[in-house]
């Protein structure tokens, strides 16, 4: 996802230096936030707020997990790693989607046996407290994901991102609690597990989005269509480019490759054909920084003299 509002930022040690920093911040926030909902939903006997608290508890782990993915993917190549270390990223995305999916999973059990308690008449309104934990939380965790979704768009970092969406999670959880307690203390009690239940497939949807979007760079799957359709421009604005005869393109974590085949004049000699594929090779590195690699082969075009014939 690109930020056309900023800069983005491809050099690996920066990256890993945004990432750990906005990890940090992510980590004292919630564990500052996920304490304090924890107390107020035991204090006001919010099963809502509790299940909120949990939430927030999860995003501590799932910041630690960016900080060591990010590290990993921002070392240099090695003898045993020539492509680098760039798909750690995609595994630590893809760790954070599973912690979301069992923490939805766990709320919406909890939530399920609430509703039952609250059918029974077992289950009793919850007190204001719990509704002003979940006014704060609503604006802190909302203010995170900003937070947090720039340095993503910054670094072009997917565990960032994923990251990001689990404080809109906690965010829309809070939302949910806060409407779950404030019609509970009106006289429906039923709505405070209903709210949990509401929570939880939030966070089974972002959960899913993030699994995929991991998959995706993991398999090989090819750039965005506005990326292709921006190489194709410099393959056609290259001097002594003839034709483009194939372009394959597949996302490597945070990174692209790329591989082109182009036609030039058959006539030409080795080293003036080798010149026009490195200029492209220059050129289309140049023009989009987050292709770490571009191999480019030349293939004779029979055209020019077909033409002059």
């Amino acid at each position: 996802m690109q930020n056309n509002e900023q800069e983005t930022i491809y050099d690996s040690a920066a990256i890993k230096k945004i990432a750990v920093r906005v990890s940090w911040v992510s980590i004292i926030v919630n564990a500052l936030l996920s304490f304090g909902k924890l107390l107020a939903g035991l204090l006001a006997a919010s099963g809502a707020m509790v299940s909120d608290a949990v939430h927030s508890a999860s995003d501590v782990i799932s910041s630690v997990m960016v900080m060591f993915g990010v590290s990993m993917a921002a070392k240099e190549e090695d003898q045993n790693h020539p492509y680098g270390h760039e798909r750690l990223e995609c595994v630590t995305a893809l760790l954070l989607a599973a912690l979301l999916f069992i923490t939805g999973v766990g709320i919406g059990l909890n939530g399920i046996k609430n509703i039952s308690l609250a059918l029974d008449g077992d289950l009793a309104a919850p007190g204001l407290l719990a509704l002003w934990a979940a006014v704060v939380s609503i604006a802190v965790k909302e203010a995170m994901y900003w937070y947090t979704r720039a340095a993503a768009n910054k670094t072009r970092s997917g565990a960032l991102l994923a990251d990001a969406w689990h404080h809109r999670s906690d965010a829309l959880s809070s939302v949910g609690s806060f409407v779950g307690i404030l019609g509970a203390r009106l006289g429906w009690p039923i709505l405070d597990p209903v709210a949990a239940l509401v929570i939880c497939c939030f966070i089974l949807k972002v959960a899913w989005d993030i699994a995929s979007d991991s998959f995706d760079k993991m398999v090989d799957h090819a750039c965005d269509e506005t990326v292709v359709e921006q190489i194709r421009k410099v393959v056609r604005d290259t001097p002594g480019v003839l034709s483009l005869d194939d372009l394959k393109t597949r996302r490597f974590g945070s990174k692209s490759y790329v591989d082109v085949e182009i036609g030039v004049d058959s006539r030409l000699n080795i080293v003036e054909a080798h010149n026009i594929a490195q200029l492209l090779h220059d050129n289309i590195e140049q023009t989009l920084p987050e292709v770490k690699h571009c191999m480019v082969h030349v293939n004779p075009n029979f055209v020019g003299i077909a033409n002059d014939e």
